[in-house]
């Protein structure tokens, strides 16, 4: 009961600190309790094509944390490049694999409907997978679902530098 208490105090506190500097969330609504500059500008995002499956999945994430879906006219372009590589981590001595590590990486870049470009950025994350005693198909299985993986973060990656962007560009026209 006094931890939770004490864990209680320490969290009001480390709140009571962020309120000071001026902390605020990056998808804040406004007063009026409308969608915040993040949000707004967000969903004005048309996300375009990626190849391979991967890349489709990537696409739709970015879509659903975009809010593109949302009716919203577009005003910019989102263009990706997504690759993921793959390496043998953990080998026998008659070199086969038996764990494999994937890495995504994604490049991009956000334009005005213009075509001019306003900024870019890139994502990276990584995942493995086993592949000792199993069959063919359950590997497989486990490296769709390591890419799908890879894209979901990749995604929340790209939202969030996309969102600290807009935000920043809001509180600076503020000033």
């Amino acid at each position: 009961m006094r931890a939770a208490r004490r864990q209680g105090l320490l969290l009001l506190g480390a709140a009571a600190l962020l309120t000071g500097c001026g902390f605020q969330p990056v998808y804040m609504p406004t007063a009026s309790g409308k969608p915040g500059p993040a949000e707004r500008e967000l969903a004005a995002i048309q996300v375009d094509l990626i190849s391979d499956r991967p890349g489709q999945e990537l696409r739709q994430d970015l879509q659903q944390r975009l809010g593109s879906d949302s009716g919203t006219p577009s005003r910019y372009h989102l263009a990706v490049s997504f690759t993921i590589s793959g390496e043998g981590i953990g080998i026998l001595t008659d070199t086969i694999a038996t764990r494999v590590r994937l890495v995504g990486s994604a490049a991009w870049y956000l334009t005005a409907i213009d075509g001019s470009r306003i900024t870019s950025g890139s994502a990276r994350a990584m995942d493995a997978f086993n592949v000792l005693d199993q069959q063919y198909f359950a590997a497989d299985m486990d490296d769709e679902a390591l890419a799908q993986r890879l894209a979901s973060v990749l995604a929340d990656q790209i939202a969030i530098q996309l969102a600290a962007y807009f935000r920043h560009q809001a509180a600076i026209a503020a000033r």
